[in-house]
């Protein structure tokens, strides 16, 4: 009976001590629900692949539906965070009725956002096949831009231009292939060897 006694004063004594600690786990609770939801990571910020495509091969027609591009690469790919389409070993051919087509092919590329700009890295040539009036021409660099609405071609680094008879390296090129003409920028020296007879 006495052990009864002693554990019932006990439990008077704590009494006073039950609302306050009532209201302290109260506010607890209350605290977690207003706390905001941790955020989630964005995905967006992620540099995943959301597609991927194999031994592509395309052509763009013109407004009279003849062949204008010809592009192939072994493996295309685009990022969705920087709307970015990475090409390997990248193929276009420039078409026209009037003059054979120019060829130009890379190991790596990218097309722009809006596709309408190409840039090519990595061991870049250049064919621009000839006719009655020109020989073929050739163009080795390692960067090229290409804007194939307006047929420009352009570098700012390093290039080679041979022909059957010449060797010119320039710095810089812009290639208009509308027009037939190429400007070679800064640094250009030239070999040349004579038509043998």
């Amino acid at each position: 009976m006495m052990n009864g006694r002693t554990l019932l004063e006990r439990m008077r004594a704590w009494l006073p001590l039950l609302p306050p600690l009532l209201l302290l786990a109260a506010t607890y609770w209350l605290n977690q629900q207003v706390q905001p939801v941790p955020a989630k990571p964005d995905s967006s910020k992620r540099h995943d692949i959301d597609y991927e495509v194999d031994k592509l091969s395309s052509v763009t027609l013109n407004e009279q539906g003849q062949a204008r591009y010809m592009m192939t690469t072994e493996k295309m790919w685009h990022y969705p965070d920087d709307d970015s389409t990475h090409l390997q070993m990248p193929r276009f051919v420039s078409l026209h009725n009037d003059r054979a087509p120019m060829v130009t092919w890379a190991k790596t590329g990218k097309i722009s956002s809006r596709g309408d700009e190409i840039s090519l890295y990595d061991e870049v040539k250049i064919m621009r096949l000839g006719n009655d009036k020109q020989g073929d021409m050739t163009f080795d660099t390692d960067y090229l831009h290409i804007v194939p609405e307006r047929d420009i071609i352009d570098t700012d680094r390093p290039v080679t231009l041979v022909t059957a008879y010449d060797s010119i390296r320039a710095v810089g090129m812009t290639l208009d292939n509308k027009s037939r003409t190429i400007a070679l920028l800064s640094n250009v020296r030239a070999t040349h060897e004579p038509v043998q007879k």
